[in-house]
This record gives C-alpha cells, structure tokens and sequence, in this order.
C-alpha cells in the first residue's frame, strides 16, 4: 500500500490517496476545534489516541455486521478506509438532553429521550451546521427517501451496540454525530469517525465528562480523559 497526495484536510484529520484507487489514508491530527473551529488548540497525542479509539469502535460494529468504511488500522495515527461519497448530512443520536438541544428547546438537562432522538444537521461550516428536517433533506436532494431510513435505522443500531459496550466499560454514551458514505455501488456506510471528538462519554458512576466537552467548557484534562477512554475500551 503506497501513500499518495493529499486529498483533502479537515479539522481532525487528513485524507491520502493510495495507489488503490477506492482506498485512502485517514490520518488524524491533534488539533481540537470547537464552536465551528473558532475555538482551536493543539493536544499532543489526541490524533493517536482517537485512532485507536475508533479504530476500536470500527472492529465491535464490524462483528455486528454494521457496514463501514473500516478496513484496518494501519499505525498510530493512521487507518486504511474506503474511499466513499460523503453524504452532507450530520446524524447525532441523543440519548439524554445536553449541549445544544438544552438551549434550543429549553428541555431539561439529563432528561432521557425514550426511544432515543434522531436530528440531523447540513454539514455545512459556513453556514455553522444548521439543524434541517427529512423534507429538507429530500427538497436539496442530499439522499434519497430510501437512503434516510437506512441511515436512521443504522443511526439506532449503533447507539444500540456502542450504549451497551460502554455501559460495561462503566462509561455513559449520552450522545454522539455520526456521518455516512456512499460506496461505488450505493451501498450507505458509516464513515468519518467514533470517539471522543464525536461523542459525549460520561463517567457512568460519577457523571464525569471524558469527551471533547473537556475543552469545550474549559474543563482540562482532554488528553487525561481520552486516555482513560482507551484504557477502558482496551480493558486495562
């Protein structure tokens, strides 16, 4: 497998061409952005602690037949994925009220969404990932009727898996972004990435934060917490 030009760079990671052409390099970085990347710094390690970490998720949703992008981990910082179409639109599953949701509808911090909430975002920086509805994904033809109900149905399978893995690592899963690809042939599959950056990981008995909320609110500690993330997921 060779390394190719660079193909594109976002605020976590940056993606290689290889010489397969429907494969490409995942390399992340330790640059944390927050607030639409008004807010930046840079954590020495965070890029390889969250390539294990999802790396880690990749392979528990890959023995549940989940379909992913996912083909290994190539090093520290890097994974080998397929090269896919990214579909515009940002899935966050939300199992209990915080962040955003608290201030937008004024529902209850810590209540709990039974079944869990589906919302979805236009992935989209300049206009700071506004909030739109199943008709606006249809009206700006972003993915068929077809393709939202399987990423919905995918969305919940996940948050399924990932709640039920991390509530024996004694971590809460409280919410979490995910983003789904087109493959060549149309086949929808997770894409981007699961891990601190992208999910809201509290301590189960204490309610501590071991997400990127740490930076954030001004909490400390990012790099801390990822590590003890890790370590639980690794069993250590």
């Amino acid at each position: 497998m060779e390394k190719r030009e660079k193909l594109y760079e976002g605020k976590a990671k940056i993606i290689y061409a290889t010489d397969e052409p429907d494969k490409v390099i995942a390399y992340y970085k330790d640059e944390a952005t927050a607030f639409n990347a008004q807010k930046r710094e840079l954590y020495q390690g965070k890029g390889v602690l969250n390539n294990k970490i999802a790396s880690l998720f990749f392979e528990l949703l890959k023995k549940h037949n989940i379909p992913t992008h996912y083909i290994k981990q190539l090093s520290d910082r890097e994974m080998l994925v397929y090269k896919v179409e990214i579909i515009p639109v940002e899935v966050v599953v939300r199992n209990l009220a915080t962040g955003s949701i608290v201030k937008r509808l004024g529902i209850p911090e810590k209540t709990e969404f039974k079944p869990p909430l589906i919302e979805f975002y236009l992935k989209n920086d300049e206009l700071g990932d506004p909030i739109i509805c199943y008709e606006h994904i249809l009206a700006m033809n972003l993915a068929k009727p077809e393709e939202i109900e399987t990423i919905k149905k995918l969305a919940l399978k996940i948050n399924e898996i990932l709640s039920e893995f991390l509530k024996e690592k004694g971590i809460l899963l409280v919410d979490f972004k995910l983003e789904f690809g087109r493959l060549p042939d149309g086949t929808i599959v997770l894409a981007d990435e699961i891990s601190p950056d992208t999910c809201r990981f509290w301590d189960l008995k204490t309610g501590e934060r071991m997400d990127k909320d740490r930076f954030r609110l001004d909490l400390g500690d990012l790099t801390k917490y990822y590590e003890e993330v890790l370590k639980r997921l690794e069993g250590r």
